[in-house]
Order: structure tokens, then C-alpha cells, then sequence
């Protein structure tokens, strides 16, 4: 049983990992849709995926002492 600040919390999370992911998407030029991204090549996403990994890391060494 979740209860509802989990779920928010949760909520609040993958919207913001969207949003980072469009944003990173958009810096590399890639298009990407709502919703299905299929016709993505392995190349793009993994472009996408790994400069998202890049940016927490550089988050997480700011922000944690």
C-alpha cells in the first residue's frame, strides 16, 4: 500500500527527470514527441541518457558536502 505523499513525491520526481530529459534533448538537438519515441536511434537516447547521468552527477558533487 503506497500512501499518498509517496505517490506525490513520486509524482513530483518523474516530472522532473522529463523535464531534465527534454531539456538535454533539446540541447543536443534531438526531437523528441509526447509520448512514444521509438524512432529514436540507439545513439540519440544513449546521447540523452548519458549527458542526463553527466548533469545529476555535477548536481549531486555541488550540492552534497
Amino acid at each position: 500500500m503506497t500512501n499518498k505523499k509517496s505517490t506525490q513525491k513520486e509524482s513530483g520526481s518523474k516530472s522532473k527527470l522529463h523535464d531534465l530529459k527534454t531539456e538535454v534533448a533539446s540541447s543536443l538537438n534531438i526531437d523528441l514527441n509526447n509520448g512514444e519515441n521509438g524512432e529514436l536511434t540507439s545513439r540519440e537516447a544513449g546521447s540523452i541518457g548519458g549527458e542526463m547521468v553527466k548533469r545529476m552527477i555535477e548536481y549531486a558533487e555541488k550540492n552534497i558536502q
